[in-house]
C-alpha cells in the first residue's frame, strides 16, 4: 500500500509517498517541499501545485491521500488561500482515484507522538524513530507530510478502510 501524505499550502507544499508491505515497516519512497515562486499570480501557483500533485501521483501510483486539515490562524487571507490549495490537491488526488483521508494537526501529533500538543521537534524525533528516513529533511512541511502519511497508516491499521 502506498500513501501520499500532504502538508497543504500554495507557497510550500510538503509531499511524501510512503509504502508499506505486509509485515514490514513503512518506507519513505519520495518526499519534497514543493515551492512556488512568490512572483507568480496566485492562480498560477495553484496550477503548479496541481501539476506537481499530478506528477507525483502518476510517478508513484499511491492509493490513498492523507492530507492535513486547515488550521485557522489569525491571517484569514492566508487560510482561504491554503483552503483553495487543498481543493486543488484533493481534486488531483480524486482524478487519480485516490481515497482521501483528512487529519487535523492534533490528530497527526497524537498518532505520531501519543500527545496532541506535541512540538514540531517532538514530531520530528518520533517520525525518525518510527521509520528510517534515508535523507535529510530540511523543511517542516516535508516532515509534516511524512507524519500525515504515517497517521493514515496508523488509522488504516485500526480501521477496516
Amino acid at each position: 500500500m502506498k500513501i501520499l501524505g500532504i502538508d497543504p499550502g500554495y507557497e510550500r507544499v510538503g509531499i511524501a509517498v510512503l509504502e508499506k508491505k505486509d509485515r514490514e515497516k513503512e518506507t519513505l519512497i519520495f518526499s519534497e517541499c514543493f515551492k512556488t515562486d512568490a512572483k507568480l499570480s496566485f492562480n498560477d501557483r495553484l496550477f503548479l501545485v496541481g501539476k506537481e500533485i499530478d506528477r507525483v501521483c502518476s510517478e508513484f501510483s499511491p492509493e490513498l491521500l492523507s492530507i492535513e486539515t486547515l488550521f485557522f490562524n489569525t491571517n484569514q487571507k492566508s487560510a482561504i488561500n491554503v483552503a483553495e490549495a487543498r481543493g486543488v490537491i484533493i481534486y488531483e488526488a480524486k482524478r487519480h482515484n485516490l481515497r482521501v483521508y483528512e487529519y487535523s494537526p492534533l490528530q497527526i501529533k497524537n498518532a505520531v507522538t501519543g500527545y496532541g500538543r506535541a512540538t514540531k521537534n517532538q514530531v520530528d524525533i518520533m517520525v525518525g524513530q518510527l521509520m528510517s528516513i534515508p535523507k535529510t529533511v530540511k523543511q517542516d512541511d516535508e516532515m509534516d507530510a511524512i507524519a500525515a502519511a504515517l497517521t493514515c497508516f496508523a488509522s488504516y491499521k485500526n480501521e477496516a478502510l
